[in-house]
């Protein structure tokens, strides 16, 4: 997925520097950005800034702090290339959680090695779920944000497992967090093999996921992931819960209950240009659709086709 770079410098001098510097790098885009629309450019999110101090008329401490104010951007790595000096200066912009203070004049192969690295060191500081490996509610929320500001059409996916607290009673929660792993990597390997750029999977929390997906191509991903998923999750069963079908649990009142094997429902949310204003509205639609799917007994999908209304 492309990465947008902002460039913040008032004369626009940089920013033909920085595509030439990184003219093989395609999965970067370097944006040009005066430092007076940088709260209107911050609500696209970018995945890194770049301040040129010495071509900006905003005072360059202010103009970090409007950064690090802002909500959605309190994390986004920001650089700031200057030729003042003065140590005092350099530690004052620190102060503002900038990652890097670079002086001029540049060595150009130690800007386009810093720029790489910092990005990679994000994604992997991004992907805060110690258990999947996936970026967690943050990037999942900056992620639909920038899909809506964007204002082309996607689909979210909201996938959890049905029964999961039964077999978590049964099996305890080593093999539940299992589970849990063995259902990223079902999402992500689909999801990436059919859309290998431009698609995102994140993990909310537990047993639920969320994937995000281009709307023509819903119902190919959510009939993959079933059929990977039912294929392969009895190997986290015993023989005999298998041959019976089901497996049970004593309920509080010490009651044996029958639940049927673990499978996957996933409720998906069509996001046409419009139809959403924010992504609590999406979160809304989405759970909705999600319990639709699982009224359904065994893995199964629900797609909600509902168009904005103008």
């Amino acid at each position: 997925m492309v990465q947008d770079i902002y460039i913040i410098d008032d004369d626009e001098s940089s920013i033909l520097v920085f595509k030439e510097l990184f003219k093989e790098d395609t999965e970067y885009k370097f944006i040009s950005v005066k430092s007076d629309m940088i709260e209107v450019a911050l609500k696209n999110i970018p995945s890194m800034i770049i301040i040129n101090e010495d071509a900006i008329d905003m005072n360059i401490i202010d103009l970090c702090k409007k950064i690090r104010n802002d909500d959605d951007n309190t994390i986004t790595p920001v650089i700031v290339v200057s030729s003042n000096d003065n140590s005092e200066h350099r530690i004052k912009i620190l102060q503002e959680s900038i990652e890097y203070y670079i002086k001029k004049p540049v060595n150009e192969k130690y800007l386009y090695y810093t720029v790489k690295n910092v990005l990679r060191l994000l994604a992997i500081n991004r992907r805060i779920s110690p258990l999947t490996g996936l970026p967690g509610n943050v990037q999942i929320h900056a992620e639909l944000k920038k899909r809506l500001a964007n204002k082309e059409p996607f689909s979210v996916l909201y996938v959890d497992l049905d029964n999961f607290k039964a077999y978590n009673d049964v099996y305890g929660f080593l093999k539940g967090d299992e589970i849990i792993k063995f259902t990223a990597e079902v999402i992500v390997s689909n999801v990436h093999q059919e859309i290998p750029e431009g698609s995102f999977v994140g993990h909310i929390g537990g047993d639920d996921f969320v994937a995000i997906i281009p709307t023509t191509q819903c119902d190919k991903i959510c009939q993959d992931i079933i059929s990977t998923f039912d294929t392969n999750v009895l190997k986290f069963f015993t023989p005999e819960d298998i041959e019976r079908g089901y497996i049970e649990v004593a309920n509080r009142k010490g009651i044996i209950e029958q639940f049927p094997l673990t499978s996957v429902s996933i409720g998906v949310v069509t996001a046409e240009a419009g139809r959403f204003h924010n992504i609590l509205e999406i979160g809304e639609v989405g759970a909705q659709v999600k319990h639709a799917a699982k009224t359904v007994v065994g893995s199964s999908y629900a797609i909600d086709k509902r168009k904005a209304v103008l």
